[in-house]
């Protein structure tokens, strides 16, 4: 009995290292992966990530890691010849995998949201507009056109949509033409556009996108994503 106890406690002691050693392991994982993640992206803050799963060391043999949780601020995409700054980006990606001795991690699938202010949206558009939260995940969209000699404001709620994955697509619902030839066309000049976003990390596409109180919610998904090297 003396010696099962004893057995029983040098497993536990040795179990309890392995567990500190796993946790200081996957730590300093984390902490290397920000750094490159920071620097892939160009970002100013370093980004948070998470290692999910345990142990850690087991999955680094086998050369896979299970879940990684990445946020990140900062972000630069180019929308048309523009850049805007996306408020948040955080991304859940799965079957991590290590390449290149570790320098090198590319995720099998990969979900996960952003959000662009009104005010950054507004930089992406080619005229002088105002945009805002319509209500019911509509936009809102405000700009001046030239009608009879004057200058007159306009404001029509429209649709956000996604094309091909990577353009943003603003369409106005309804514009009023008010009996005159040409308002809607006049209209639509400032409030409708197409706007290509890049600069997510490599293999993230825009899946959908809708309107809200602090700007446009985006959520992204991919294959092979790039996550460092």
């Amino acid at each position: 009995m003396r010696a099962l106890r004893t057995l029983l406690i040098i497993a536990v002691v040795l179990g309890g290292l392995f567990t500190i050693a796993d946790r200081l392991a996957v730590a300093a994982a984390e902490s290397e992966a920000a750094d490159r993640i920071q620097a892939r992206q160009g970002l100013s803050a370093t980004p948070d990530v998470s290692i999910r799963g345990f142990p850690f060391l087991t999955q680094v043999m086998g050369g896979e890691l299970d879940q990684v949780d990445v946020a990140m601020t900062g972000v630069e995409a180019t929308a048309g010849s523009r850049t805007v700054r996306l408020g948040e980006l955080t991304a859940e990606l799965r079957g991590v995998r290590l390449e290149n001795g570790y320098a090198r991690a590319v995720a099998a699938s990969a979900t996960g949201t952003a959000r662009i202010s009104y005010e950054e949206l507004r930089k992406a558009s080619d005229h002088d507009v105002t945009l805002g939260y319509g209500g019911n995940g509509k936009l809102q969209v405000t700009g001046g056109i030239e009608l009879l000699g004057r200058t007159v404001t306009r404001s029509v709620l429209s649709t956000v949509s996604v094309v091909d994955g990577d353009t943003l697509r603003v369409r106005a619902d309804k514009v009023p033409g008010e009996g005159i030839p040409g308002v809607e066309e006049l209209v639509r000049e400032r409030t409708d556009f197409d706007r290509q976003v890049k600069g997510f990390p490599a293999g993230l596409r825009i899946q959908k996108v809708e309107a809200a109180p602090d700007g446009l919610q985006i959520s992204v998904t991919g294959q092979n994503v790039v996550l460092a090297g």
